[in-house]
């Protein structure tokens, strides 16, 4: 009520202004062009020159870009400045144009409020100012543009209700204000704008006998769909996309829309049954209620819907199976039932529906084979059964889809041999066959896939030579052969044919036996390289030098192999591994020291190096390496002082160095590293004591010191950590009383056993600490 008080009290006043300005001076064409100049005043940039080389004194106002003058009054009638790059705000005389009937400012860089002295151009039809950044509520004063036929507001920032005073706009044809902040519930006098055909509002609607078209997309409104539009028997097309719209559909919702083509009802947190009384909209095409909380079976009426050409489910909760009955939809193009909880098989008449183009099934409980009909579908482009439970081998008819751009049957338990016909479809461009039980080796006829962008075989039981045809196929982007048993031969020749592939950028070889040198041929990929994968792949032998060359690499992880030598300096040459990158090279037999060039690799995220016989110090300038997350150099044989310069990696979350011979003392730098969640120094031999800094270590929750030389007391300031679940310093050389309050409240005895001389609670399996005299009291006072 005090909402609806204050519009009127805005509207009143506007109302007011308006009136009281209507008494103007004596207006000409001079008055257009001030404002004109004043709108180009504003202007901020205007990168194409558009204005800057036609809007001048030297010519007239009707000669410039973007204006047309009326022949009658030679008053600006048009102003066009659709697309121009421009960036500014509207001024206060803008209202001065009072001839304009045309106004397009769409698709530039305006920002701010629009004036209120907008209110003046009363001879204004066609007003679009979309795919800009206005912002600020949707401004009441296009009530008082009583001509307006069309008003677009869509992809702004506008944030508040929908004025009243739009009901004064009986003018009104197309209203569109999606992709704003819009909020609220529509007001119902909306519902006198008897001429609409285009709407975007919500309520109250039942009197627009004329409308076709309502659309609500892309908001924030609330409230439920009103039942009233489903009585407007001329509408073509509903859509409410992308708003909160929750409550269920009603079952009567077809019974009164007999030329109904378009229901588009996603992302709107729409609940319940789909209604039984669908078919009675007999001429619908498309059909949209993806991304809601629809549950219970999808009813075999959906197969009366004979004009059906797109139907989208996706990602409710629908159970029970896909009805026989889908076959009767022989014009559908597009299906999407991904993410539900549908059982069952894949109906054998939905292989039927010759015009289907696109099916979407992942991510559901369905099982069984794929049946031969499969080969019926000879127009399908895109097919995605992944993540389900299907079963038997691929049918070899799925060679007659030879239209087929995606083929993703990931995630299943099929089995059997590679089929080669898939690889005799020359218009793939995405084959996704990993994690399944599929056996058998890559044939050579997967060169005839010369389109392919990404191909994945992982997660199988492959065997055999990764054959080197890969190499043809040089649209290659991703390739994930990982976890498989493949093999290379002895000089690693498929990794020398990929080289081929320039626009490769991934590339997974992990857990396969490939048992070979990686060999300086991988200098030769392409820099489009970003990512490459080989751990525990029994590779042996050196890095080669050539890897210095891949200097697009984000991520090199060559961990768990056989890797013998020193890291080659050119690990320096990638640069790219600033770029938020990664190294991998733990579990390895590698030597020597660690390169100096891999401190300044300033922006590098991971490091992992454990396992392997580097004996290097940490040198000072690894604080340059202030983005660094994860540190871990365990077990190895590096030595002398933690550098203080550790205090500098600010957002590590998890440091392991143990396992190596570091000494002297823990820095009191340290303490700074409130982000680390995992800090272990065990089986070092570090001394001095804990620093009291460590207390400022508020995100930690694994500190391990044990089998260290550590001395001193443990400080009763780290009972602040209370994030701390694990903390062991045992054998060590600590004394004084365990602290009793915060996580030492929930730690084991065995975190202090084998120290020199701790005390404290019974519960810690050590003595009591002696109480001081001097803490004792006789009541008297001295």
């Amino acid at each position: 009520m005090e909402n609806a008080f204050t519009s009127f009290l805005s509207t009143l006043f506007l109302l007011h202004y308006v009136m009281a300005s209507s008494a103007m001076t004596h207006t000409n064409i001079t008055t257009d062009q001030l404002a004109l100049f004043s709108l180009k005043s504003e202007i901020s940039s205007d990168p194409f020159h558009y204005l800057d080389e036609s809007w001048s004194s030297a010519t007239s106002v009707c000669h410039w870009v973007g204006v047309t003058c009326g022949s009658r009054h030679q008053r600006v009638k048009s102003l066009n400045l659709f697309n121009m790059a421009l960036t500014g705000t509207i001024p206060h005389n803008f209202g001065n144009l009072s001839f304009l009937v045309s106004l397009d400012l769409g698709s530039n860089n305006f920002y701010g409020n629009l004036p209120q002295e907008m209110a003046h151009l009363r001879r204004l039809k066609f007003l679009d100012l979309s795919f800009n950044s206005f912002s600020g509520d949707v401004p009441s004063l296009f009530g008082f543009l009583h001509q307006l036929q069309v008003l677009n507001l869509g992809n702004n920032s506008f944030t508040g209700s929908i004025p009243s005073s739009f009901s004064n706009i009986s003018t009104l044809e197309t209203l569109n204000l999606k992709f704003n902040s819009i909020e609220g519930q529509i007001p119902k006098v909306i519902g006198s704008l008897i001429n609409l055909r285009k709407l975007i509002l919500e309520e109250g609607i039942s009197n627009l006998h004329n409308l076709n078209l309502l659309s609500i997309e892309y908001n924030q409104l609330t409230g439920s769909i009103p039942l009233t539009i489903f009585n407007i028997s001329r509408i073509k097309f509903i859509a409410f996309t992308s708003n909160s719209l929750p409550g269920n559909l009603s079952n009567d919702l077809c019974n009164g829309l007999p030329i109904l083509k378009g229901i588009y009802l996603s992302l709107s947190k729409l609940h319940g049954h789909v209604p039984t009384s669908l078919p009675n909209c007999s001429e619908l095409q498309k059909l949209s209620l993806s991304y809601n909380e629809f549950d219970g079976p999808i009813h075999s009426e959906i197969g009366r819907l004979p004009n059906l050409q797109d139907l989208a489910l996706r990602s409710n909760h629908f159970t029970g199976i896909i009805p026989q009955e889908i076959g009767n939809l022989v014009n559908l193009v597009k299906l999407g039932m991904e993410r539900n909880q549908i059982t069952g098989s894949v109906p054998i008449s939905i292989h039927n529906i010759s015009s289907l183009q696109f099916l979407n099934l992942w991510g559901n409980n369905l099982k069984g084979s794929l049946p031969r009909e499969i080969g019926n579908l000879t127009k399908m482009q895109f097919l995605y059964l992944n993540s389900n439970m299907f079963t038997g081998e691929v049918p070899k008819e799925i060679r007659n889809l030879m239209e087929l751009r995606i083929l993703d049957l990931n995630s299943n338990s099929f089995s059997g041999s590679l089929a080669m016909e898939i690889f005799s479809i020359s218009r793939l461009k995405k084959v996704c066959l990993g994690d399944n039980n599929l056996v058998g080796s890559i044939p050579h006829s997967i060169s005839n896939c010369s389109k392919l962008t990404l191909l994945d075989l992982s997660h199988n039981k492959l065997t055999g030579l990764i054959p080197n045809s890969l190499g043809y196929l040089t649209h290659l982007q991703y390739l994930v052969l990982g976890a498989n048993r493949l093999t290379s031969d002895s000089s690693f020749s498929f990794l020398t044919s990929l080289t081929n592939c320039r626009k490769i950028t991934t590339l997974y070889l992990d857990l396969n036996p490939l048992d070979c040198m990686l060999l300086v041929s991988i200098g030769n990929f392409s820099t489009s390289l970003l990512k490459f994968y080989a751990q525990s792949c029994k590779i042996n032998g050196q890095i080669p030098n050539e890897v210095g060359n891949l200097n697009s690499l984000l991520t090199l992880d060559i961990s768990e192999n056989n890797l013998v030598g020193p890291i080659p300096t050119s690990i320096g040459n990638l640069t790219n591994l600033q770029r938020l990158g990664s190294i991998y090279f733990g579990q390895n037999q590698l030597s020597g020291s660690l390169p100096n060039c891999l401190w300044n690799v300033t922006l590098l995220r991971e490091i992992h190096l454990r396992s392997n016989n580097l004996n290097s110090n940490i040198p000072t300038s690894i604080g340059n390496l202030k983005d660094l997350v994860v540190l871990d150099l365990s077990s190895n044989n590096m030595g002398g002082s933690l550098p203080t310069e550790i205090g500098n990696l600010k957002v590590a979350i998890q440091m392991d160095m143990s396992m190596n011979q570091f000494s002297n003392g823990i820095p009191r730098e340290i303490g700074g590293l409130q982000n680390l969640q995992k800090l272990s120094l065990r089986y070092n031999k570090l001394q001095g004591s804990i620093p009291d800094s460590m207390s400022n270590m508020i995100g930690l929750e694994f500190l391990d010191v044990a089998h260290n030389n550590i001395t001193g007391i443990i400080p009763k300031s780290l009972e602040k950590l209370q994030n701390l679940k694990y903390f062991n310093v045992s054998i060590n050389k600590l004394y004084g009383e365990i602290p009793s309050g915060g996580p030492f409240k929930n730690l084991s005895s065995q975190f202090f056993i084998y120290n020199e001389a701790l005390c404290g609670s019974s519960r810690f399996n050590v003595p009591s600490c002696p109480t001081s005299s001097k803490h004792k009291s006789n009541g008297k006072i001295c």
